[in-house]
This record gives C-alpha cells, structure tokens and sequence, in this order.
C-alpha cells in the first residue's frame, strides 16, 4: 500500500471540497482531493441545472397555452415532445458537468485520488485498498444523498430519486411525488406542465421551505389550483400492481382514491454522506444522525484538526453555502491551529416554482413573537404582475419594532429570485425599513410590491 504525506487531505471533489482544496494551496498548504464518485457537483449532475433546464421546458409550454388572456391564440393543441424535452436537458447537463470536470482536471494529477476514503483515527486515511493518507488536518465534505425512508421499499424498481428523472429517454405518463419541499414542488410541476400526471404528498402541512402561515398557505392554494397538491395527505396503502406503483390514499375531498403511477418519486429530504467514512475512528464527538458535531462559524469539529463543510454538515445545503464553507474550512486547515470564523452571509433561498418562492434572512418561525411588525403585499392587484398576467402572489416583511431594522422576508409571487436579492443585500447591510425605502422605485415594476410591503411595515412601526 502506498503512503502519502500531505497538509490537508480533502474527502469530496464538489463544490465544498474544490473550494477547500484551493483555499488550502492559496495558503500555502500542500493538499490532495479524494473522490470515489463521478466528479461533477450535485448541482451541476443531478440538482440546480438539470431541474431548471426541465422547468424551462416546463415553462415554455405554460406560456403557450396561457397566451390567450393576451389575445395571442395558438392554433391547435401544443405538442409536447417527450424525447426531445429530455435530450435537450441531458445534454445541457452534460456541458454545465463538463465545465466542473475541466475545473477538476485543471487540479494537478498529483493532487488527485481516485477512491473512498475511511478514517483510521483523525488524519490517517485509508483511501480503498492502495493509499494510506498520512494527512496533518481533514477536510469532510462528501456531500449528501437522497433520504428514502423505508416503507418506500414497497414500490419496487419504480421508486426513483431525483438524480433519476435527468437520465430518462422520455416522459412518463404518470408520476407521484412524496415530498412538497423544493426538489418535489419544482419537478412536480414541471412534469405536470409538459402533461404528465401528477400528484404531490406531503405530511404536516409544509410547501417549500415556508415557515410563515400566510404565505404558506397562499403558495398552496396557488399550486394547487394547477397540479394535485396535499401537503397533509392521508395514505392508507402502498405498493405493487400489475407492473406501477399503486397507492391508495384519502383526496382532498375527503374520497378514497387507488391510482397507479409509472414512477414514484422520492423527495423526502437529504442525509450527509458520512456513513461509510468510518467516523468512529476519528474520535470525534457525534450528533443523532451520525455527522460530527462542529462549530458552524469555524466548521472545526470539537478541538481537532477535523473540519466539515457543504452539504455534509447540513446547515444550509446550497451551492453558494457550500462554497463559502470550502473556503472556511480550507482556510483553517491550513492555518490550523489557528483558526478563525469564516464568512457567513444573510441567507438567501429560492424555490424556482411558479409563482416562485423565496425567503431571506430570519425565518417567520424563528423570530421571537410581539417582537416584530409584519409588512405585507398581495401582487393579485400589484401593477406590472397584472399587465403581465403573473398577478399571484403574498410578500412578508420583517422588523424590529425596536430598531426598525429589517429582519427578513418570505415570499411566493413573481420574480422572487429578484427580490430575494435585493432583501438580502439590504439584511447583510443591516438596513432598517425607513433606509430601504430611501432607494429608488422605478415605475412600473414589480419591485414597487416590495415597496408596498416595506411601507406596511413602516406603517405599524409607526402605530407602536
């Protein structure tokens, strides 16, 4: 077995793990990538792109049956052609992948090491059968995979995640979906726009990453105007007939239903990848689900020169967390001991449903209650969103009633991927209310919605 010497040996050649290796050698460490999957990023393979190149097809085809209301007529039905929806997505994400690759294969040979890595204790590595890695510090970041719970198992070879809906030849008839969060509300819809049936589950009531109840409930009753929706549903058998997944269950009438389904997909949440890392050699001190305990400001775990970062920590599983953890962590493990927080910051989410969702920095459930004004705006009566028929929608602002700084937002309605940043430049900034509404409104635009609702919240500011 070959011996290898190195500063920092990172576990994970995706958007944490890169970032960490080159904020390692800019700091002057040596350091070597460890991979045993395919290279190329969740986003990039199986999350962020493919979805948007689905949900663009998805939206073009939308477009062209609502034409109507604009006096624009489409002659005839629109024709959905399964194959080359799915070619056109498959070879978009085979270029966004081959960009990660080239990235990768800009990484010296020598800093490159095919295999699964397991900890022998805290900086040794075992990486399969042919390299120990005798390294000084460890980055983790392996990432996440898809979390099936087991009942699921019922459903046989038409159980699929969704790393599977990107390899199709061509659209089924039929797909259900467990899981109204951001993977399963995006794909539901975009499936149920290019015509497959659909038919989305969830339990306890929640849509997307909303936490606020008005919005929540606005975003679904607006999907559910379009596609079978229950965020709360009632399923009473699953399983197995005649080749399809078959599940009987209770419909929002309050009827028992029994559907097949050619495909059921599993959307049911991630869990970091650390099982096979063989943790309990490193020493480190575990939380419930296996993953280390660490400090989210340093990423150290405990006192060791153990760091975790992107997905497999499971703070805040984005792209752009995820490499701004790399760095951090990549940063202190070449500094190591000396360590320091790295940069965090306002956070930022978007569900690129539609009408899109987005929330910016303090959720509504974790802000203390009595403590803030709430600003609101309906976009059904909001200017430009009627001219352009997209007049759906319900926008939450936060502040202090104190200070008058704003907290954070959540939304569903129009180009919330827009406002989104703009929130969240003004909440990294520490704004206040009366500050933001100091910028300019041009007219007419739907960021004058964003206007009406900081207004809202001046207002009741103003009544305390």
């Amino acid at each position: 077995m070959h011996t290898l010497n190195i500063d920092v040996a990172v576990i994970g050649a995706g958007t944490a793990g890169l970032a960490a290796y080159r904020a390692a050698k800019a700091r002057g460490a040596s350091a070597v990538v460890i991979e045993g999957g395919p290279y190329g990023t969740t986003c990039a393979r199986v999350g962020c792109m493919p979805s948007k190149l689905l949900i663009a097809a998805a939206e073009a085809a939308h477009q062209l049956r609502h034409s109507a209301p604009f006096g624009v007529h489409i002659d005839g039905e629109v024709r959905i052609d399964g194959r080359e929806v799915m070619d056109r997505v498959k070879r978009e994400r085979d270029r966004f992948v081959g960009f990660v690759l080239n990235g990768v294969e800009s990484i010296p040979p020598q800093d490159r090491l095919r295999g699964y890595a397991r900890f022998i204790d805290n900086t040794t590595l075992q990486v399969d059968e042919h390299t120990l890695v005798q390294a000084r510090r460890v980055v983790i970041a392996t990432g996440s995979s898809p979390l099936i719970p087991p009942p699921f198992q019922a459903f046989g070879d038409k159980l699929i995640i969704n790393d599977d809906v990107f390899d199709w030849e061509t659209l089924p008839e039929s797909v259900a979906v467990f899981g109204p969060g951001v993977i399963g509300l995006e794909l539901g819809q975009a499936l149920s726009r290019l015509g497959v049936k659909v038919r989305v589950f969830g339990r306890g009531g929640g849509v997307g990453p909303l936490s606020d109840p008005a919005v929540r409930d606005y975003a679904s009753q607006a999907l559910g105007r379009e596609f079978y929706l229950d965020p709360d549903a009632k399923v009473l058998e699953m399983g197995l007939a005649d080749g399809k997944a078959q599940i009987r269950y209770v419909n929002l009438d309050g009827d028992e239903v029994c559907e097949r389904f050619d495909y059921v997909l599993a959307a049911t949440g991630r869990a970091p990848n650390v099982r096979g890392l063989a943790l309990e050699n490193a020493g480190l001190e575990l939380d419930a689900g296996g993953v280390p305990k660490f400090d989210p400001r340093t990423l150290q775990c405990g006192n060791s020169p153990v760091f975790i970062a992107g997905d497999a920590n499971n703070i805040l599983p984005l792209l752009h967390e995820a490499a701004d953890e790399g760095k951090t962590a990549g940063d202190n493990a070449a500094l190591y001991p000396a360590v320091g927080s790295g940069l965090r910051r306002s956070s930022i989410a978007v569900v690129f449903s539609d009408p899109q969702m987005m929330m910016v920095g303090s959720r509504y459930a974790d802000l203390p209650a009595g403590e803030f004004a709430v600003g609101e705006v309906s976009f059904e009566d909001q200017g430009r969103s009627r001219v352009m028929g997209v007049n759906q929608g319900l926008l939450h602002v936060y502040a202090d009633r104190i200070s008058g700084r704003f907290l954070g937002a959540e939304m569903i309605g129009p180009r919330a991927e827009n406002l989104a940043h703009l929130l969240a430049w003004s909440h990294q900034q520490g704004l206040t209310v009366a500050q933001m509404l100091e910028m300019p409104f041009y007219h007419p635009v739907i960021e004058e919605g964003l206007r009406t609702a900081l207004r809202d919240a001046a207002a009741k500011l103003a009544q305390d």
